[in-house]
């Protein structure tokens, strides 16, 4: 019996012993007691939380103005469902509506508050009287312009808003030009006449629709919150005939720990704002204030309105419902106004103001006059901080006063000096310094808007990508839709089965929850990208924050 020796043929690697070198421990890993991470709470809500406060710390490491906007639309390609709070339809009975989306509380009297006590300005008034006397009488009946010829063309309400803007400028440049010697910020201000202001915000509380009751009672781990209250995405958009900007903030009128008073109510609005006659559509979020980023008159001083509307409204047999109407006009014009001005800031509706900001609102038609003071204190009440948040934003203002009675042989008659002494005492409103505070505290400390970045690609695609969302122009693809032959045939029938299935309602696809990147990047040519290999750089690159 031969033997045989068996070779085997294992690597010698495998024999191999390795060596791992371990460093020291260091003593600062190691503390006296010890710190478990935190335990937190699986349940969906709870879930759903976390994941919506990460957006809005997302929202809020976002470098410029122009970006954060961006980053807000990113959701939906087609734009949001948005209520509309126009300055110049107010449907009836709006008022509990308006305050409740604002979070605004009213305090209506004879006088504005304790602040503007100490502005005087008597002296003022008396060396001005005359002046703006003969300034009104002869904007009313001094001479024919072309539109007196032509006012067979002109409805009622458009007559009186030419009539009103024509005599708010005349009255702004006579204060201007006497005060901007003696006060150095009517010397600076800018001045817009009837700026686009755009506003966008998120109103929680209200009671969801049964759409969406529908939607939660078919899921088991939704079921429980079929009655939870859910958010509206509000949108003002006004146009008011002439506005007044700084480059310093007014000081604030109360400070912020009396806006967390309790006493401050606020209505609260449970029903779908279309009940009360508020109408929809499907816009992007936009907040635009009258003027761009990066304009260095960043704060609002003093806003004039018209209201000519009240001839076009029902009023139902209700006496207090146009002045209603126009404490509803001067909540969210001032809201509307002061928080798309923080959202130039930095701030928005998930991410909180750091301090208070303030604007001074006058609504006339010429004649009949009232003055609003606001104050912002917050922007943030959504859903999840509708009962939580305690500030509330407070608005003062005083009754309709006339500034005159008539007009005869070219003058006034019944001059109020009342009103003209409310009206300077807004222009002697002087904008201060916020001391030890940092007016954009969520903004880039070099790069606060585009216009700062040094990358030419980059600043021009982010404000091609801005200018459009804002501007709410239709896309050229119109939006998608079911045909009618489809509803017919499709869905309620089903007799066509032996079509492709195509179509998202085929793919059971929701084609309006399509991202904002979510589409192909421009074509490069061929010929515009030699220094690239052929099979790259076929598409250009996008910056989507």
């Amino acid at each position: 019996m031969s033997l045989f020796r068996i070779k085997t043929s294992i690597p010698p690697r495998l024999f191999h012993c390795r060596c791992f070198a371990t460093a020291l421990p260091n003593d600062e890993e190691y503390t006296a007691t010890p710190h478990y991470p935190p335990i937190l709470d699986m349940s969906f809500e709870k879930k759903l939380e976390r994941k919506k406060v990460a957006k809005h710390e997302e929202i809020k490491a976002v470098k410029t103005v122009e970006e954060k906007q961006i980053k807000l639309n990113m959701p939906r390609f087609y734009g949001f469902k948005s209520y509309m709070l126009n300055e110049d339809y107010c449907p009836y009975n709006n008022l509990g509506l308006a305050q409740h989306v604002t979070r605004t509380h009213l305090i209506v009297n004879n006088e504005l508050p304790e602040y503007y006590k100490n502005i005087d300005v008597s002296g003022v008034a008396l060396n001005l009287k005359s002046e703006v006397e003969e300034a009104i009488a002869v904007e009313i009946d001094g001479y024919k312009r072309k539109n007196d010829f032509t006012n067979d063309d002109l409805t009622k309400m458009e007559m009186e808003n030419l009539t009103s803007s024509l005599i708010v400028k005349q009255l702004n440049r006579i204060i201007k030009n006497e005060m901007s010697t003696s006060h150095p910020h009517m010397k600076n201000a800018q001045i817009d006449y009837e700026p686009r202001i755009e506003s966008t915000w998120l109103a929680g509380g209200m009671d969801a629709p049964e759409r969406v009751k529908s939607v939660r009672r078919g899921r088991p781990w939704t079921k429980h919150m079929e009655d939870d209250p859910v958010d509206r995405l509000m949108v003002f958009l006004g146009s008011p005939c002439m506005t007044v900007r700084s480059e310093l903030p007014l000081p604030p009128i109360v400070s912020r720990d009396e806006a967390e008073n309790a006493e401050l109510e606020v209505p609260f609005f449970r029903l779908d704002p279309r009940a009360v006659g508020n109408k929809t559509e499907f816009r992007h979020i936009a907040n635009t204030p009258g003027f761009w980023p990066g304009d260095p008159h960043k704060f609002g001083l003093l806003s004039y309105h018209n209201r000519g509307y009240l001839h076009n409204r029902k009023h139902y047999q209700d006496l207090q419902d146009d002045k209603e109407a126009v404490h509803r006009q001067a909540i969210i014009a001032s809201f509307g106004w002061l928080q798309a001005q923080a959202n130039f800031l930095g701030f928005n509706t998930y991410n909180d103001i750091t301090y208070p900001l303030v604007t001074q609102t006058v609504i006339t038609d010429g004649k009949v006059w009232s003055f609003y003071a606001y104050q912002l204190n917050t922007i943030v009440f959504h859903t999840m901080y509708v009962n939580e948040n305690p500030k509330r934003n407070i608005c003062w203002g005083t009754e309709e006063l006339n500034l005159y009675d008539r007009v005869e042989n070219g003058k006034l008659e019944g001059f109020n000096d009342q009103v003209l002494e409310l009206l300077l005492k807004f222009y002697c409103n002087v904008p201060e310094s916020r001391l030890g505070i940092n007016l954009t505290p969520y903004l880039n400390h070099e790069e606060k808007v585009i216009a700062d970045y040094a990358d030419d690609d980059k600043r021009q695609w982010l404000e091609r990508e801005y200018k459009f969302l804002v501007s709410n122009r239709p896309r050229f693809k119109l939006d998608y839709e079911v045909y009618s032959w489809e509803k017919i045939y499709k869905i309620d029938n089903k007799t066509r089965h032996m079509d492709k299935k195509l179509r998202p309602f085929e793919l059971l696809q929701d084609p309006f929850k399509r991202t904002l990147d979510d589409r192909q990047p421009i074509y490069i040519p061929r010929k515009f990208r030699p220094h690239l290999p052929r099979h790259k750089g076929k598409y250009a690159k996008e910056y989507f924050p």
